[in-house]
């Protein structure tokens, strides 16, 4: 039986967007399938009454730092948004809908949107800027707005939230190898570790 790493991921963290960039290499050299759970990461926090670094300015300035030097070490882009936060809902519902209705597409659409925030600084929180971005990618807006206004879309990123927190997610990212979780584009040798 192949072995799984569960990626559970909302595009508005720049660790995740990290964490991201490393994933697919990391799963080829282990032999692993990597499977996208797409999770509201506002719902995570609420429910578990966790809050995001920059909520503390000292945390939040180091946080950065701290996410620069990875940058440099993964050898990849990555441009602090000067948009941040952002509010994820309708940008994590439409991945989660491409990934049910269009999965042949899911690579690409995440791979757009996680670049557009994390290296371009776009600002991913207006609909016109995300229009844009869509199209440049060879995305129909309108049909990506539908498919993330779609109630079973919905009530399904509400479930994989939910299923998150049920298994002890806390924040983002976390990934899975069997039950063990892994918290943070940091741990990925202990990841690489419990895979092989």
């Amino acid at each position: 039986m192949r072995k799984t790493l569960e990626f559970f991921f909302d595009l508005g963290s720049p660790a995740t967007y990290l964490a991201y960039t490393q994933l697919p290499a990391l799963c080829a050299s282990t032999g692993t399938q990597l499977i996208y759970k797409p999770m509201l990461l506002g719902g995570v926090f609420k429910a578990t009454g966790n809050a995001s670094p920059i909520t503390v300015p000292a945390k939040g300035r180091y946080m950065f730092d701290d996410l620069a030097r990875y940058a440099l070490r993964y050898n990849v882009p990555l441009k602090f948004n000067p948009h941040f936060p952002i509010n994820t809902l309708v940008l994590m519902r439409a991945v989660t809908g491409i990934q049910l209705r269009q999965p042949e597409h899911f690579d690409a659409f995440v791979d757009c949107l996680f670049r557009a925030l994390w290296e371009d600084g776009r600002h991913l929180g207006d609909p016109v800027v995300v229009a844009a971005v869509l199209t440049e990618h060879g995305f129909d807006p309108e049909e990506v707005l539908a498919l993330a206004n779609d109630e079973a879309v919905k009530a399904a990123l509400k479930d994989n939230t939910e299923h998150a927190v049920k298994r002890g997610v806390f924040g983002a990212p976390s990934l899975f190898v069997g039950n063990q979780l892994f918290f943070g584009q940091d741990r990925l040798d202990f990841v690489r570790e419990a895979l092989t």
